[in-house]
C-alpha cells in the first residue's frame, strides 16, 4: 500500500523513538576466531551441538556440511573449553585472529553522521535505518510521478519495512522485486539497493535508463530493520529478528518462510543463528512481507535477494538437490549474469542451485516466491567480498561499496535482458 501522510507520521514517531535502550554496545575484545572443519557425521554433530550452546561462542557460518569450513567467534573464558572438545572429536581447526575486535576495528566502515542524510545521500559510507528512510521519503516528493513509498510489512518492534515503487510509465510494465538486509549484519545489501535505486533515478546510460523506462520496480533495501538498527546500537553482528524466544532473541528470517520450512539446513534452537522460528512465517517481518509480495505477484515476473557475502550469485532450491524444471533457463540467466558481474573489476561470482552451490537451507525468501507464488525467475546475490576473506566478511569496507554495486547493476542488467529474452516478461 502507499504510504499516506498518518503512515509517514507514525513511521517517523517510530524512528524518534525505538530501539533507543541505551544497551551497551556488544565487544570481542581477545576473543578468539577460529576456522574449523567436521570431516565425518559425527564430526559435524559435535559442532552442531556447539553452535547455540552458549552466548559465548558465535558461528559465523551454518554447520551444515560435511567438510565445509565453518567460522566460529570463541570469547576468552570458553576457548579450553572449545579446543577441549575439538580435540576430543578430533576436529581440524585453525587460530584465525587472537582478538577479533581489533580484526574488527582495522576495517573501516564509515558510518555517516545520524541526521545528516537526506541532502547528501552517498555510497562513499553506511547509514543507519532512519536515515535510509529518510533519504526514500526525499525521493518520493522528488520525484512525484516516479517513486512510491510502499509498506512491505511491520516488524516486531514496530517499524516499516519500507520500500519504493519506480515506476516510470502510466501503463502497467513488467515487474522485478527486490529485497535487501533481511540478514542484518550484511550491510552491503541494503547499500548496493539503495545505489541502484539512486541508479534507476538518475543514471544517463542507456543499459539502466532501459531498465528504469521498461520495468516497475519494488525495492526493499530493508527486510529487517530491527536486526539492522541492533547492528548498530548494540552487536555488530547481529543476524536475526529481535523477537523475543525464552533467554535468546530472533529467528533466522531467510530460514522462516513457508516452502518446506526447517526440514534441512536450520535449526530448532531459539539460541542458534540459523533457528527457523517456531513455525513458519512465524516473524511479523516474514508474514507480512509475503503478504505483501502475494498482493502483487502477479505484477513481477523477476525477484532478486541481495545478501553477503562469498560473491555467489544462487537459485532455487534450497531444501533439496531437486532442480527447478526450468532449470535451464536458470542456468542460461546465471551464465550470462555472472559474466557481466566480471567485467568493470574482474570480480568472480560463481553459484548454481543453493542446495549444491553453497549448503542446504529450506526456508528462504526465494524458494518461496518460486514455489508457491509462481515467480518463475528468482536469484539471490551474495555480494562482496569472496568466500577466502575471513575476516573482512561481513565488514565490507565503505570504500567498496560503489564498486560492489556498480558490477551487480551491471550483473542485473545482462540478468533482466536474459530473462526478457527467454520470454518471462511477456
Amino acid at each position: 500500500m502507499s504510504l499516506n501522510k498518518s503512515l509517514l507520521f507514525a513511521l517517523f514517531g517510530l524512528l524518534a523513538t525505538v530501539g533507543l535502550n541505551g544497551a551497551e554496545r556488544v565487544r570481542f575484545d581477545n576473543y578468539r576466531l577460529y576456522k574449523a572443519n567436521a570431516e565425518n557425521a559425527v564430526q559435524l554433530a559435535v559442532l552442531k551441538q556447539l553452535e547455540g550452546s552458549s552466548d559465548s561462542i558465535l558461528f559465523l557460518d551454518g554447520v551444515h556440511l560435511v567438510g565445509a569450513d565453518v567460522q566460529m567467534v570463541v570469547a576468552p573464558h570458553k576457548v579450553p573449553d572449545v579446543l577441549e572438545i575439538l580435540g576430543k572429536a578430533e576436529i581440524k581447526y585453525e587460530l584465525q585472529s587472537k582478538d577479533f575486535q581489533k580484526s574488527l576495528d582495522e576495517i573501516d566502515e564509515k558510518v555517516a553522521p545520524k541526521g545528516r542524510a537526506s541532502s547528501d545521500y552517498n555510497w562513499a559510507q553506511y547509514y543507519e535505518l532512519d536515515d535510509t528512510y529518510s533519504w526514500m521519503v526525499s525521493l518520493a516528493k522528488m520525484y512525484p510521478h516516479v517513486v512510491t513509498l510502499i509498506e512491505g510489512g511491520k516488524t516486531y518492534q514496530g517499524r516499516s519495512i519500507l520500500g519504493v515503487k519506480i515506476s516510470k510509465s502510466l501503463s502497467e510494465k513488467p515487474g522485478v522485486l527486490l529485497e535487501a538486509g533481511i540478514h542484518a549484519r550484511e550491510w552491503i545489501a541494503p547499500a548496493a539497493a539503495t545505489f541502484i535505486i539512486n541508479q534507476l533515478l538518475t543514471s544517463n546510460l542507456d543499459s539502466v535508463k532501459d531498465l528504469a523506462d521498461n520495468y516497475n520496480w519494488y525495492v526493499f533495501p530493508h527486510a529487517n530493520p530491527d536486526g539492522y538498527v541492533y547492528t548498530h546500537t548494540t552487536n555488530r553482528m547481529w543476524r536475526k529478528t529481535r523477537t523475543p524466544y525464552g533467554s535468546c532473541f530472533g529467528a533466522d528470517p531467510n530460514r522462516n518462510w513457508d516452502f518446506h520450512w526447517n526440514e534441512v539446513g536450520a535449526s530448532s534452537d531459539p539460541c542458534s543463528d540459523t533457528y527457523a522460528g517456531p513455525s513458519a512465517f512465524s516473524e511479523i517481518e516474514t508474514l507480512s512481507l509475503s503478504n505483501y509480495i502475494a498482493s502483487i505477484k502477479d505484477k513481477i515476473q523477476l525477484y532478486v535477494s541481495f545478501h553477503s557475502y562469498s560473491q555467489y550469485l544462487l537459485y532455487p532450491y534450497g531444501h533439496t538437490s531437486d532442480l527447478p524444471d526450468n532449470v535451464k533457463d536458470f542456468q542460461q540467466v546465471f551464465n550470462a549474469s555472472i559474466a557481466a558481474v566480471s567485467q568493470r573489476y574482474n570480480t568472480k561470482y560463481t553459484g548454481g542451485n543453493i542446495y549444491d552451490a553453497i549448503y542446504p537451507a529450506a526456508g528462504a525468501s526465494i524458494d518461496w516466491a518460486y514455489g508457491t507464488q509462481d515467480v518463475r525467475m528468482t536469484f539471490c546475490y551474495e555480494l562482496r567480498p569472496s568466500s577466502n576473506s575471513i575476516l573482512t566478511g561481513f565488514k565490507l569496507p565503505a570504500e567498496q561499496i560503489i564498486p560492489a554495486s556498480e558490477e551487480v547493476l551491471d550483473s542485473i542488467t545482462a540478468m533482466v535482458g536474459e530473462v526478457k529474452k527467454l520470454g518471462y516478461f511477456d
